[in-house]
């Protein structure tokens, strides 16, 4: 449920791929950059359609 949750922040592919790598790590650090990456995606992607309401081909 997250995941899909962030998705709809984070839109580009290359984006959900760093995600996944930053959520999987551990330590204080580890969460303090991977909120600032979702905050600077987010961002970054606000005005992008988002790929999975799109009527486009499926990944």
């Amino acid at each position: 449920m997250a995941t899909s949750a962030i998705h709809r922040w984070i839109k580009t592919e290359c984006g959900r791929a760093k995600f996944t790598e930053l959520a999987a790590r551990d330590g204080v650090l580890a969460r303090l950059r991977l909120a600032w990456f979702v905050l600077i995606a987010a961002l970054r992607d606000w005005r992008l359609a988002d790929p999975d309401q799109a009527g486009g081909s499926p990944p």
